[in-house]
């Protein structure tokens, strides 16, 4: 065999290599949650689908159902990532309030950036390990700072509860103008609303989450 003929073999076999078609990756539990958030982070949790993470995956969603049973199973794997992301301190007696709000203002950062996502954690309990942990991390706090567990368990419900309806409401209001919704209650009727037009300003009053915090230390401080 000639040189010319090895070379000609050697650059047919090189592009063989570049028309080959390209192995698609495998789909996988991982795959299919990461694929899922960016979506709702793009879209909003109304747009998440199964056919929705399928098409973005390349595949059907037949192939999905092999991985996760269903939509409630995907909703339940969504908030476990997202749970796994809150960083949960050492309990510290003499701060649990503080390292409470901290864990629970982590977990509002993680739904406001997933649009519309607190819906997954309000469909059904949570089953996911990663989502426990977080209950398992609250509990210890409450009872570092010797809160008895019947009224730490209920705490812990009532708090991530709240997580859930802040954050939701927010993915439905958007951004709040102040200016305006002031000068909606400042022009009702004063003689039906006294109260509401004179402390418009108290009633519409607060800067970035600090009624969220607000609201949080009101129920940790009825806790005793």
């Amino acid at each position: 065999m000639s040189r010319n003929s090895s070379r000609e073999e050697w650059a047919a076999q090189i592009a063989a290599l570049d028309s080959a078609p390209a192995r698609k990756e495998p789909i996988t539990v991982g795959r299919i949650v990461g694929t899922a958030l960016a979506l709702v982070e793009a879209e909003g949790f109304d747009a998440l689908t199964m056919r929705r993470v399928a098409a973005a995956l390349g595949t059907g969603p037949a192939s999905l159902y092999a991985h996760v049973r269903n939509k409630a199973d995907l909703d339940d794997l969504l908030i476990g990532m997202l749970s796994r992301e809150i960083a949960l301190p050492p309990p510290d007696g003499s701060r649990w309030r503080s390292q409470v709000v901290d864990v629970c203002s982590q977990l509002r950062d993680q739904f406001l950036r997933y649009p519309g996502i607190a819906r997954a954690a309000l469909n059904a309990p949570p089953t996911n390990l990663d989502t426990l942990r977080l209950t398992e991390g609250l509990l210890a706090l409450f009872v570092a700072g010797g809160v008895s567990v019947q009224k730490a368990a209920w705490a812990i419900d009532a708090l991530l509860l709240y997580v859930s309806a802040y954050t939701f409401e927010s993915s439905l209001r958007g951004s709040v103008d102040r200016d305006e919704m002031l000068a909606r209650l400042e022009m009702l009727p004063a003689g039906r609303f006294p109260l509401v037009v004179a402390h418009a300003s108290s009633l519409n009053s607060g800067e970035g989450h600090e009624r969220f915090e607000f609201a949080l230390r009101l129920m940790l401080d009825g806790l005793g």
